[in-house]
């Protein structure tokens, strides 16, 4: 099996009556790729960022990306929310959230010892996903809202990438902390952004913040917690797909 990597320049390939069968692709850049006459039965595509307004995807001439936001709204309720601009939809949005994400935590509760340490496919296990969410609720809450001097918790998952993204990964734990301690830590991350939620203002929302991956582009307190939503509501995506997927006894 043929396997390219971040040095294979494929930028402009065409391919002709190509076996693709089974093939992966994972962290590539498939924009402006145009397919004529493919087979794509059981095709499966994951891009989160396919929901941000500036994009399209073609199928047989027609854009589905509203047709898949809706579907998604609709199998996730509250998730139509994430966008909200004002201070009470907001606090509706993230209590949506809370009510997601305990439903989904005491499912797991009932499935068997070790689930929430399986990874599927190579994607995060259940525990390291709340654990990203740990890192990513401190990067954008307590690192550019807050402005805290050392945002970062140590049980907040760091990896090869966001460790070239000034992240200091002095202050990340190397040993990954039990299911228990995880979750004390998230639920207190929880707490946090529902108590800025229950305080801001439209003055405050309005307020600029530096990115926290890059000072030099703005944001404001709403396009923070904006990401902050969509970080929450794509990474309970990923976990309930996998954990249906554990249920299911295939694919882990």
């Amino acid at each position: 099996m043929a396997t390219f990597g971040p040095t294979d320049d494929l930028h402009g390939a065409e391919f002709v009556d190509t076996d693709l069968r089974g093939a992966r692709f994972v962290g590539a850049d498939l924009s402006g790729v145009v397919m004529r006459g493919v087979q794509v039965e059981g095709l499966e595509i994951e891009a989160p960022w396919l929901f941000d307004g500036e994009t399209f995807l073609l199928v047989d001439g027609v854009d589905v990306i509203p047709l898949v936001d809706a579907e998604l709204n609709r199998r996730f309720p509250g998730r139509a929310d994430r966008r909200a601009t004002d201070p009470e939809r907001l606090a509706t949005a993230w209590d949506a959230l809370e009510r997601t994400w305990a439903a989904t935590l005491a499912r797991v509760d009932t499935m068997p010892a070790g689930t929430v340490d399986v990874s599927v496919a190579g994607e995060w296990s259940f525990a390291q996903t709340l654990r990203h969410l740990v890192l990513a609720t401190d990067t954008w809450l307590r690192k550019a809202i807050l402005h805290e001097e050392q945002p970062y918790h140590p049980y907040g998952l760091i990896d090869a990438a966001t460790a070239d993204d000034g992240f200091d990964v002095s202050v990340l734990a190397r040993d990954a902390p039990s299911y228990v301690d995880i979750l004390e830590v998230r639920a207190g991350r929880v707490a946090m952004v529902r108590d800025v939620i229950a305080g801001v203002t439209p003055e405050l929302l309005a307020s600029a913040r530096p990115n926290p991956h890059d000072p030099a582009y703005p944001e404001t307190v709403l396009s923070c917690l904006h990401t902050i939503l969509e970080e929450e509501w794509e990474h309970h995506r990923y976990a309930v797909r996998d954990l249906d997927v554990i249920e299911g006894g295939t694919g882990a």
